[in-house]
């Protein structure tokens, strides 16, 4: 088993939106970028909603993202995972990122979005209890993960868009 840490939040000033997955896959620790597995559609998506292709060098996708008030980050701070797959994450191992310094920090943020059903159940479950946070609404979206193959790129693009559309988002975390 592997110890395994996530990275530093991509986040700029005025960031309204915050897009949550649970840890970096082994191929996104590899590059140290999220979302590097070249089968994860989260850049591909980021392409249609932003312009943060993979076309772009990643530095160029990370600044379109920020210059477009959308933060990311992983809830997870570090775990202990064999391989990339949630499902084999420690929950025992489980730490979690800084959220209250985090919204501290970003007072702008108002919705969070979260990039599969991990995220979303372990910021219910190990984060969400301590934070009071009425202004800021929730959502879970398709994780854009290549192991969530039951939705195609098209199909994951549509409900990302239509939940990143700018007001306010709908939803909830469970």
């Amino acid at each position: 088993m592997n110890v395994v840490h996530s990275f530093d939040p991509i986040v700029g000033p005025g960031a309204t939106t915050l897009i949550l997955g649970s840890m970096p896959g082994v191929a996104s620790l590899a590059a140290q970028q999220y979302y590097a597995h070249p089968r994860n559609a989260f850049w591909p998506i980021m392409g249609t909603l932003f312009g943060a292709g993979p076309e772009l060098l990643y530095d160029e996708r990370v600044e379109s993202l920020r210059n477009h008030g959308v933060a990311v980050w992983d809830v997870l701070r570090l775990c202990t995972r064999e391989g990339s797959l949630d499902s084999a994450i420690v929950e025992s191992s489980i730490e979690t990122n800084d959220f209250e310094d985090f919204f501290a920090e970003n007072p702008g943020v108002g919705r969070v979005f979260f990039n599969g059903a991990k995220a979303a159940e372990s910021y219910r479950r190990y984060v969400a209890k301590g934070l009071q946070l009425p202004h800021v609404e929730f959502t879970r979206l398709p994780s854009t993960s290549p192991a969530h193959a039951s939705l195609d790129l098209a199909t994951k693009t549509q409900e990302w868009s239509s939940a990143l559309r700018p007001g306010p988002a709908s939803g909830s975390a469970g």
